[in-house]
């Protein structure tokens, strides 16, 4: 048998699922059963194996890692078996205390180039939290509710060595050497364990210029390779680029040794008010669909590997039509409606994800309401989990719950004690909790017969797949200097700053008054919303622009020809109260009478930056433009690559990948599951697809 049709036959036995019933049959077995009257021996390529502290075990010429330290070459051990085979094994011999913590996910913070600092030398940045000063009572009241809950106080020896887990959720925005010597650590502790279970680390996504991020949701980009925003990327209307940005982030992940995304959002942005809008792709199911496929495989490939980052696709089945654009963090945001009926159109972004091999999709805290599924938050839902997920939509990966529910987002089961809310989420379908990182409760639930253990084997079976099929158990470690070279390199920014300049959409130009010669005198100044009490925001003056020739910039109005007023508000998800949302500027710290007096004095170019689709109606209204001369929208830039589409070096590009609303009213009156784009006639300002060109 030649090596092609050996590896064409190797490919197809190994997408029998694991309860087929020749699954003990599949890989090297069956194959070498099947080779067997050939008499070929199979050749397999030997893996680098990452250790520090374990024993080799050299059997056939091939060396395997001894993680159990039993002297014996286990058939979890053997890379040479399926991730199926191996998953199996190493699940008879997990204690249900090892295996509850396995299913347990929560924050683990490094001790961070701040800590490492104000110590004095006597700590590093990398080093895991063993010896830190723990938060103090100041720090934490300062923190949002919800938030706090995230950060175990137990030590990280006691989650991995007495609560067994080994999922973390990373995040601190630290430079990538930083971490990858903190993942070495903490491998190295975990490789000490009886079993040798590696760890894996999952991170919410951090390769974007974000106004709005938030520790909960996504890191603004630092050393990781800034791209646009989610919306800007959108924007940008160009999916090959979009699967080169995740290709490039994958390569960035993997040099620093986080394998996994809680990413990306599926949601749409139906409902402008929705304070997470700029974590999506925008407000069209279909363009959603497609931008997501490119995602899942630039970050996984066809199917998950040794290269891959696993992505968590997450809200299942859409979290962005809460009422009233309430988040359902809070439980006044709780209430997920449909008064337009589109439930269904949530789900063609999942399907694509799903098509294309996500491998774990996250429910959101919200519950349904007036649909036909029960009232409760989906990680509780069978109905949405096991009969809509995995059986309509045929999905057998992972289900990772969001952070909390629960302890915290219990929506629609209030009244249920801990351990039987365990049991609903459980049975509904939800394979690993997040938020928590003590199991001794879910330990109990098993104990004391109120679920079947059935269930959790199931759960950790799944996990263990993921686990085996990324490599880590071969090598969990990182070269903490090539990650140095490989994150945020010359060509990786390159590629990035085409996206940069292709996010930029331009929505009015008044007698073709862009491009602008840049030798004019040009007052650019940035407006910023502020989460602090100063309603009239931040601003900021720029005295230079390094990358643009000719470009002058001036101190003042007075001194200037033009002025570009950068606009960017900020709509923060943790500074919610439950009262009513706007979406005005000046309801969002922005100084309009400061943005309306400039623009009174010399001709304006106005940019607005669109992490929710504001009402702009108290600095432009087209039926009296008054002295603007352009506007241009941005989700998540750069000075330059603004500049560079303003003075002509770039023809703008971009298309919005949202309606924004005409007036508060138009917000008022939407419909919280309805695209702009069919909310009708007098709705919007901007139109979904809207944007020129030179």
């Amino acid at each position: 048998m030649n090596s092609v049709m050996h590896g064409l036959l190797k490919s197809h036995l190994t997408i029998f699922p694991v309860d087929s019933r020749f699954a003990r049959l599949s890989g090297p077995f069956l194959l070498s059963a099947l080779l067997g009257g050939c008499g070929q021996k199979i050749e397999y390529t030997q893996p680098d194996l990452g250790f520090r502290s374990l024993e080799l075990i050299e059997v056939d010429g091939y060396r395997f890692k001894d993680l159990n330290k039993n002297g014996t070459l286990d058939p979890y051990e053997d890379w040479r078996l399926s991730p199926e085979e191996r998953s199996q094994d190493l699940l008879s011999q997990m204690s249900l205390e090892q295996k509850a913590g396995f299913m347990s996910i929560n924050t683990l913070n490094m001790l961070g180039s701040r800590k490492a600092a104000a110590s004095g030398g006597a700590y590093q940045a990398s080093d895991l939290d063993e010896g830190q000063v723990k938060e103090s009572e100041e720090e934490r009241a300062r923190r949002p509710n919800f938030i706090g809950g995230m950060n175990a106080s137990t030590s990280t020896s006691q989650r991995i060595q007495t609560f067994h887990n080994r999922h973390f959720i990373l995040r601190l925005n630290e430079p990538a050497g930083v971490i990858a010597t903190w993942n070495n650590h903490l491998q190295e502790l975990c490789e000490s364990e009886p079993l040798g279970i590696p760890a894996i680390i999952t991170s919410n996504p951090r390769n974007h210029i974000s106004g709005n991020a938030s520790e909960g949701t996504a890191l603004n980009a630092s050393v990781f390779t800034a791209w646009p925003g989610e919306l800007g990327l959108s924007a940008a209307r160009d999916l090959e680029l979009i699967k080169e940005f995740a290709d490039i982030s994958r390569q960035e992940w993997l040099a620093a040794g986080i394998r996994k995304g809680y990413m990306y959002m599926a949601d749409l942005a139906t409902e402008p008010r929705w304070s997470r809008v700029n974590g999506t792709f925008g407000e069209d199911p279909e363009w959603v669909a497609e931008i997501i496929r490119e995602v899942v495989i630039g970050f996984q490939g066809e199917q998950l590997n040794t290269k891959s980052i696993a992505l968590t696709m997450k809200h299942f089945p859409g979290g962005g039509s809460g009422k009233g654009g309430q988040d359902s963090h809070f439980e006044w945001g709780k209430e997920q409606v449909f008064p337009g009926g589109r439930f269904y159109e949530n789900l063609l972004p999942f399907r694509a994800a799903i098509d294309a091999g996500t491998s774990a999709i996250m429910p959101y805290y919200s519950m349904p309401v007036g649909t036909e599924f029960e009232e409760v938050g989906y990680s509780y839902n069978k109905a949405v989990i096991t009969d809509l997920l995995r059986g309509e939509l045929g999905f057998s990966g992972i289900v990772n719950t969001d952070t909390g529910p629960l302890t915290r987002m219990v929506w629609g089961v209030e009244d249920l004690s801990l351990h039987e809310r365990y049991k609903k989420a459980l049975e509904a379908g939800s394979n690993i909790i997040s938020g928590i990182s003590d199991p001794s409760d879910l330990i109990a639930v098993v104990e004391n017969g109120m679920v079947d253990p059935a269930l959790i084997d199931a759960s950790v079976l799944r996990l263990l797949i993921e686990n085996f099929q990324l490599g880590i158990f071969e090598n969990p470690y990182v070269d903490p200097q090539e990650a140095d070279k490989i994150v945020g390199n010359e060509e990786f920014r390159t590629r990035a700053a085409e996206a940069l300049r292709k996010s930029i959409v331009l929505l009015r130009n008044e007698e073709n008054s862009l491009p602008v010669d840049a030798r004019k005198k040009i007052y650019f100044e940035t407006i910023q919303g502020s989460a602090q009490s100063d309603p009239r925001g931040d601003k900021f003056v720029w005295k230079e622009l390094p990358g643009i020739p000719d470009l002058e910039l001036v101190q003042s109005p007075e001194e200037a020809d033009l002025a570009v007023q950068w606009v960017i508000p900020s709509l923060s998800l943790f500074n919610a109260t439950g009262e009513p949302i706007s979406l005005s500027l000046s309801e969002n710290n922005i100084d309009v009478a400061h943005v309306r007096s400039i623009a009174s004095q010399v001709p304006t170019i106005l940019v607005m930056d669109y992490s929710n689709p504001w009402v702009i109606d108290e600095i432009y209204d087209d039926a009296d433009k008054g002295n603007t001369l352009a506007v241009l929208a941005t989700f998540g830039t750069t000075p330059q690559a603004l500049f560079e589409v303003i003075t002509g070096a770039f023809a703008p590009a971009g298309k919005m990948p949202f309606s924004t609303p005409v007036s508060n009213q138009a917000v008022t009156d939407n419909l919280e599951d309805v695209p702009g784009f069919l909310e009708g006639e007098g709705y919007a300002l901007f139109h979904y697809q809207e944007g020129l060109s030179y």
